[in-house]
């Protein structure tokens, strides 16, 4: 079992994930739960107790004018009628000794109380009474017993007045503070069953309000997370098994969605390096094979154009069947240059110029492809200026070129017949956009020229970059003035971006200068033998900067367009169609000719450009300097 099978329940994530938040979840409920109930309880326990002091100053003014006038039965009757709510435990007077003078239950009367007692002990410190008692001092809850409800006890003080010492009824002494204490107590049964009511609310909510966060965190963890990760490892594993074309979609934009399109980057730049090492090894069995090619066809092409020129000679009289056998002499010649350019190819050799008429080598190109045409229902237009400038050229290279661009055409259009035309013009173009850096160095002279990770079908330049939060690699279009740059992290173009050299790590940060437009660090390029190419270092606009290739001017080309009517080809396959091997054609194709065409026009300095758009056409462009 492989991936998230091997990892153990209680291992899991997404399990940890929820866990936490869930304990999260049960604290902060738990701690809000605590303090809603004790806030409630506090509520309740005030609003007894101010029921209580109300009960207490009622008791004590509807008394007070019949024990001025020592009326014991009429207070006695006060007290007990008061005393049969419900609510109400016990409603007891007492003297300053201590005796109880009255009580809503009659066999209380008499009795005697130790004012060390709980009942006593807020008005009476070390036998000495308090002149004047806060409300919570004055308050007291208790039980009679451990099976006994609660109770509240309300201890309000019965002050000496003038009209106590001045009655004639029973006059106290002036010197006299505290004449007795009305004790009124509550049962907080009620209150204590609607405290345990809230207690079970809260719990209630409580354990409601965590399994439900905990379903729905599980639910969007099972989402967001655990489904995520899952595909993740299950394309990693893909991956380790050789499946280089698995590709995670779906994942949305957050990070595990940038993490799946980082995934799937790299599993394309994998394919790319593994294609990359094949077509090296094939490269080099091509460097075998042009060899052995060129040594086993050389020879029968040779008896082909010895007989062939025999033949010339035996047919002056036959000037048509000496125009055929020129043609068969011409490419013969020209198959044996092929093969030549073959081996040249894969040896990178340099073309033999001379200055050539570029409209004779497509006229050339036409005669040789000219049955194909005719079998195939094409129509071939030529629009050749014939005011175009000679150039310094390999002619046959040239003609292969040509030659290679209009079979592709034909194979395109198919049986079915369409149009192909090929137009040449003179053009005046400025460096930016054209030029292509083919060497690039840092101060150290490391290389930074990067053939795997290519840009429009060219070797990029690869520099190391760092910003505040990480760090990876960027690769510089190598067209100069053109900006299809990759950058192999997120950059915001707000952050401090250094730029340094792959292999030393040295800044190519050109601390000297600033960018002209935006103001920002810029970096400089060494490239062998033409100078520094700059740029800005934040990307924050396109400015580019190559003084030695600028000095010199806009530089004349001769342009060939080569559009034909065909099938097209996909977007997807535009940067690949100039690699060795790249075909579309399947079987047909041995993928070597726009590879081989590439090569014979960055060999003459020139650039190769191609649009296309499916089911109605393909144009390639090709600028050769005037020299």
């Amino acid at each position: 079992m492989n991936g998230l099978n091997e990892i153990r329940f209680f291992q899991k994530i997404a399990l940890k994930l929820i866990l936490v938040v869930s304990l999260t979840v049960i604290i902060i409920i738990g701690i809000y739960s605590y303090i809603k109930i004790k806030s409630q309880t506090d509520v309740l326990l005030a609003e007894v107790e101010r029921h209580a002091n109300q009960l207490s100053e009622t008791v004590k003014n509807s008394t007070r004018y019949g024990m001025l006038l020592n009326q014991r039965e009429y207070v006695d009757e006060i007290i007990k009628t008061i005393g049969k709510d419900p609510a109400i435990d016990n409603i007891r007077i007492y003297n300053k000794e201590g005796e109880i003078i009255y009580s809503t239950n009659p066999s209380d009367v008499g009795k005697m109380l130790d004012k060390k007692a709980e009942s006593c002990y807020a008005c009476h410190a070390e036998n000495k009474p308090l002149e004047k008692l806060s409300s919570k001092e004055r308050t007291r809850i208790f039980r009679l017993n451990e099976n006994s409800p609660r109770i509240m006890g309300i201890v309000n003080p019965i002050y000496n007045e003038s009209s106590c010492w001045e009655a004639d009824c029973h006059a106290h002494p002036k010197d006299a503070t505290v004449l007795g204490v009305l004790d009124v107590t509550i049962s907080l049964a009620e209150v204590d069953k609607q405290i345990k009511k809230n207690e079970l609310q809260e719990l209630l909510f409580a354990i409601i309000s965590i399994a439900s966060i905990g379903i729905i965190i599980g639910l969007f963890v099972k989402r967001w997370v655990d489904k995520p990760v899952r595909e993740l490892v299950k394309a990693t594993n893909q991956v380790a098994a050789g499946n280089l074309n698995y590709e995670i979609n779906g994942l949305g934009n957050d990070e595990l969605g940038y993490l799946a399109k980082s995934f799937n980057n790299m599993t394309k730049k994998l394919q790319e390096v593994q294609q990359q090492l094949l077509q090296s090894d094939k490269m080099a069995l091509l460097g075998k094979l042009a060899a052995g090619v060129a040594h086993e066809i050389n020879n029968p092409l040779t008896g082909v154009l010895t007989y062939s020129s025999y033949l010339l000679k035996r047919t002056k009289d036959n000037p048509e069947l000496q125009e055929d056998l020129n043609v068969i002499v011409r490419e013969t010649l020209r198959s044996r240059e092929i093969v030549k350019s073959l081996l040249d190819f894969s040896r990178q050799s340099t073309p033999k110029k001379s200055y050539v008429d570029v409209n004779e080598v497509i006229n050339r190109a036409d005669t040789i492809v000219h049955n194909q045409l005719n079998i195939n229902k094409i129509k071939l237009i030529k629009e050749l200026d014939e005011t175009l400038p000679k150039i310094t050229a390999d002619a046959n290279q040239i003609q292969q070129v040509i030659l290679n661009l209009l079979l592709n055409a034909i194979d395109a259009i198919g049986p079915d017949g369409g149009t192909i035309t090929i137009k040449t013009s003179q053009t005046t173009l400025q460096p930016k956009g054209i030029v292509h850096i083919k060497a690039a160095l840092c101060p150290k002279n490391h290389n930074l020229i990067d053939n795997e990770h290519k840009i429009a079908g060219l070797p990029s330049i690869k520099l190391k970059m760092k910003t505040n939060t990480s760090e990876g690699f960027l690769f510089l279009d190598p067209v100069y003035g053109r900006t299809n740059h990759y950058f192999g992290i997120p950059i915001d173009k707000n952050e401090i971006i250094k730029l340094t050299c792959p292999v030393c790590d040295l800044s190519l940060i050109d601390k000297t200068e600033k960018c002209p437009v935006c103001g920002g660090p810029i970096y400089k390029i060494e490239i062998p033998t033409q100078g520094y190419i700059e740029g800005c270092a934040s990307f924050k606009d396109d400015w580019q900067r190559w003084k030695k290739v600028d000095e010199g001017g806009n530089k004349k080309f001769v342009e060939i367009q080569i559009t034909d009517t065909g099938c097209g080809i996909p977007q997807e396959y535009i940067d690949k169609i100039f690699e060795p091997f790249f075909t579309t054609k399947g079987q047909k194709g041995t993928g070597l000719g726009l590879s081989v065409v590439w090569g014979i026009i960055d060999n003459h300095n020139g650039t190769i450009s191609v649009k296309s758009e499916v089911g109605k056409g393909t144009a390639f462009s090709i600028k050769l300097p005037v020299e």
